[in-house]
Formats: structure tokens, C-alpha cells, sequence
């Protein structure tokens, strides 16, 4: 019984690699522009699932890995792309919210997710980058806000 009870999963995980998924990094259409601290650790941290510089694992061609990866990076990239923070630029209100959303996650060390991190160690941001991080998005956030209120004023 349990040689059929594995010999069924290997079937099943077998034929489960037919299901593939496209890892496709589309073109960068704008930038982050923070300084280097920042951006170092956004890369580190973030940009995996979070930009269109996505670097692909091994793990990410075996089902089914392959599905849970494919579909962090894609959900993550609709919620926040900074290969196409330019974007966000045009709407100030919708550039506050992901600065808010991002600030709250560093704040409170909630990305990347704990699967993430143990995978890869080294995207686990230290104190002090999260700080750093944190000092620079309550900057833009006060920037956005102060020109939202000059456009508002106009």
C-alpha cells in the first residue's frame, strides 16, 4: 500500500511539470531614484517580487514551487512595481499610498515574507536599513504631500 501511495505522488508531481508558467521580466519603464543606501536595500529586499528585475531561482522551474513563486512575483508586481515607480509620480495620491504601504512593512519587518527569507538570508533587512529606509520614505511622503497641497492651492 504505501509503495502505491508513492508511486502515485511521483506520478502526480511528474505530471504536475507540465503546468508551467512564463518567468518573464518585462522592460523597466521608470525608476526608483533614492540614494544608494536605499536603493541597495530595496534591491536586496524587495526587487524580486517587487520589480521587473526579478532574478528567477532554480526553484522556480519545478511544480509545484514553481506556481507559489510565479504567483508571489506577479501579485507582488500589482502592488508595487518600482520598475515602474514613474507611474506612480503622475498620481500623488496613489505614490502616498504605496510609500505608506511600504513604510508600514518596513516598519514593521513584514516583507519579505518569512518563506522568502529563509531561502534567501540575505534579503533580511538589518535594523539599520529598515531605519534608513523608513527616514527616506517619511521624506517623500512629506514631499508628496506638501506638493499635493501647492497643486490643491493653485
Amino acid at each position: 500500500m504505501r509503495r502505491k501511495l508513492l508511486i502515485a505522488v511521483a506520478c502526480l508531481l511528474a505530471g504536475a511539470q507540465a503546468i508551467r508558467f512564463e518567468h518573464t521580466n518585462p522592460p523597466v519603464s521608470g525608476e526608483l531614484v533614492a540614494p544608494p543606501s536605499v536603493q541597495h536595500a530595496l534591491r536586496q529586499a524587495c526587487y524580486d517580487c517587487h520589480s521587473n528585475e526579478t532574478a528567477w531561482p532554480w526553484s522556480a522551474q519545478l511544480a509545484p514551487i514553481s506556481w507559489l513563486v510565479h504567483y508571489d512575483v506577479i501579485e507582488g508586481r500589482k502592488r508595487l512595481n518600482f520598475s515602474g515607480w514613474e507611474a506612480y509620480a503622475s498620481d500623488p495620491g496613489t505614490r502616498i499610498q504605496k510609500l505608506k504601504n511600504l513604510e508600514k512593512a518596513m516598519a514593521e519587518d513584514g516583507m519579505p515574507p518569512w518563506y522568502y527569507r529563509l531561502l534567501h538570508p540575505d534579503s533580511r533587512l538589518s535594523e539599520a536599513q529598515r531605519k534608513v529606509v523608513v527616514r527616506w520614505i517619511t521624506e517623500q511622503i512629506a514631499d508628496a504631500q506638501s506638493s499635493q497641497e501647492m497643486r490643491g492651492t493653485r
